[in-house]
């Protein structure tokens, strides 16, 4: 109503305006369905949790003494419920204070608030919480598959899962990958450089093992911006991405930068990323990813909220090659040999549609050494495709 009751505008101008009108309108009502999309995870987990008081509220029907079954009744009131998925991928972390107790994803969560962390629950775990103490409901089971993605991207710097900080995970990260150069090719760059916020770490663990300064090509402005993975809209996501990044010139005109990014997922933030960087006069740009190529979309949390698996770069690399988009896992399986033929060919594909000098992924290996998890207690899904839970990988 107050756009009409405004009144008009020059001509010439009325169209341009419009367009930018609807722009705006278009980018609140993205952040609404990223708000309403988080709010939905939420009230699945809730969900979850409230049937559990759900089942056990229905068994007092069968308490024949009325007082007790009504007293635990109202302990369940004041009671919740958090359990571990099967296999574990996603962490719960207990922690505690005096009349009180808590559970949280990420143990940053708590020193702040007081809290001293109990212990992480085990895969399919199940626990009744309230403020008198902690009850097992299920013990855990002996698989786990912790998502290895906390450690490359999705974790807090200042949280630890499974006893690992993310933060020193991936500073060890950064570092194997600095090793891991052919002798004489640091020589030749003027400057690491990490992708904010979580190529950062990676980036200064490779600075501090080569030698070589870090400088902070870009920096980040975080105030009224999601995480720019998390829109399913790609313009909005392109849209974020830009926005949150801004160029230091002073560091970009006229060197020659090596970046570490956390992973390449769809590669299309990537690619805008490095023409800004051309444009800012950077002479070369080379790009080090701190985990494997993805080829699998994950199935368990969906951290890359992809629609399709041919959102992912790695994927379109090997159906351009392959000249089919029927990827079978007999067309894959040279793909994910590190250093073969098939993957070097996959990775040169990548390289040239983001314009990089040079491009390389961290090896699976050394991923999981930096991580300090064994391999069979760490989810690699959506690198290799293995996994218990999926019958035939």
């Amino acid at each position: 109503a107050e756009w009409k009751t405004i009144g008009q505008v020059p001509p010439q101008k009325a169209q341009e305006v419009w367009k930018k009108f609807q722009q705006y309108q278009e980018q609140f009502y993205d952040l609404v369905k990223i708000n309403i999309e988080l709010r939905d995870l939420d009230f699945k987990k809730n969900l979850e949790m409230k049937t559990l008081l759900c089942e056990a509220a229905e068994k007092l029907k069968d308490n024949k003494n009325i007082v007790e079954a009504s007293r635990a009744l109202q302990q369940l009131h004041d009671e919740c419920s958090s359990d571990l998925d099967r296999y574990g991928r996603t962490p719960i972390i207990l922690g505690k204070k005096d009349g009180s107790r808590a559970a949280a994803m990420e143990s940053t969560s708590f020193p702040n608030l007081d809290y001293v962390i109990d212990r992480e629950l085990g895969p399919g775990e199940i626990v009744e919480i309230s403020a008198d103490g902690v009850k097992q409901l299920r013990a855990p089971g002996n698989e786990m598959r912790i998502c290895s993605f906390f450690w490359v991207y999705y974790g807090y710097p200042s949280s630890s899962y499974e006893s690992v900080n993310t933060e020193a995970a991936r500073y060890r990260n950064g570092a194997s990958m600095a090793m891991a150069e052919e002798p004489g090719f640091i020589d030749g760059i003027d400057a690491i450089c990490g992708i904010p916020d979580s190529g950062i770490p990676h980036a200064i663990g490779y600075s501090t093992a080569c030698g070589k300064p870090y400088k902070r090509a870009f920096v980040k402005y975080t105030p009224t911006w999601p995480r720019s993975f998390m829109p399913q809209n790609q313009k909005m996501r392109e849209l974020v991405a830009k926005m949150k990044l801004i160029p230091v010139h002073d560091f970009i005109k006229g060197k020659k930068l090596l970046f570490c990014d956390d992973s390449i997922v769809r590669g299309t933030q990537l690619k805008d990323t490095v023409k800004r960087l051309y444009a800012d006069g950077a002479q070369e740009v080379h790009m080090r990813s701190a985990c494997p190529p993805l080829l699998f979309g994950c199935p368990f949390i969906n951290f890359s909220r992809s629609r399709s698996e041919f959102d992912l770069a790695a994927r379109r690399a090997i159906a351009k090659i392959e000249q089919t988009e029927e990827l079978t896992d007999e067309i894959l399986k040279p793909y994910l040999e590190y250093g073969s033929d098939k993957y070097l060919q996959m990775v040169e594909e990548i390289r040239r549609e983001l314009n990089l000098t040079t491009l390389k992924y961290q090896r699976l290996e050394r991923l999981l050494a930096a991580i300090g998890l064994p391999a069979d207690r760490v989810c690699t899904y959506c690198w290799n495709g293995c996994d218990p839970a999926c019958s035939g990988k």
